[in-house]
């Protein structure tokens, strides 16, 4: 009796390729800079060339890596300007999200919220780094869903892999619960000027600490 291998598509070979490598630099063992080669790549996750050239094209599209040349591919090293976009950017939809949120958001939304901010809790007095931050994204998306709109949520979903890589060293976690506690209450009041209100000041605060860590004081 023989068994067959199952052979795994080539869409999900590189959904599962690309998850990897855009993991990795989000998690900084991919850093700025470093050079991602085919080859070697092919090797490493046991596939073909293709998917990983499918997976690298997507990560460009993506905003994690670029072209140095034709041939020589490597991992972006952010400037300032990158974290000012992209924070502009999230003023501009997650303040007008957390609006929406206050007007529309069920009793089933709020208790969400309320796990996510006990889970955030229990992670930043234990230090937990990577817990805070899945938690923290997490409850970022539902604010997001709350808001009831789809092509608000479609706007975000391309730059929330980004927003990840850049407050990934940012560990003023305590300030933050605060800040997350203070937005939840104000999207909770059911007053969505207040809730646009605590958005735009978080937002604002995120930035200047993304711009401190990653920079240092004097790019402020």
């Amino acid at each position: 009796m023989s068994s067959m291998t199952k052979i795994e598509p080539l869409g999900a070979v590189r959904e599962r390729v690309l998850a990897g490598l855009r993991q990795e630099i989000i998690a900084g063992s991919l850093r700025p800079g470093d050079r991602l080669v085919e080859r070697e790549l092919a090797d490493r996750f046991g596939v073909s060339r293709v998917p990983v050239r499918e997976a690298i094209r997507a990560l460009v599209a993506e905003g994690f890596v670029h072209f140095e040349t034709p041939r020589r591919t490597v991992v972006r090293r952010l400037t300032p300007h990158d974290v000012q976009e992209l924070f502009e950017l999230r003023e501009a939809l997650e303040v007008y999200a957390a609006g929406l949120a206050a007007e529309r958001a069920t009793p089933e939304d709020l208790a969400e919220c309320e796990e996510l901010l006990a889970l955030a809790a229990t992670a930043t007095a234990a230090g937990d780094a990577e817990v805070i931050t899945d938690v923290n994204s997490r409850l970022h998306d539902r604010i997001v869903a709350m808001a009831g709109n789809t092509l608000l949520t479609e706007a975000l979903e391309p730059v929330a892999g980004r927003l990840r890589w850049m407050t990934r060293r940012n560990e003023e976690w305590p300030q933050l619960l605060v800040e997350h506690r203070e937005l939840y209450e104000a999207i909770a009041s059911g007053d969505p000027d207040r809730a646009r209100a605590h958005a735009l000041a978080h937002v604002r605060t995120n930035y200047r600490s993304t711009v401190r860590h990653l920079f240092g004081d004097a790019e402020e």
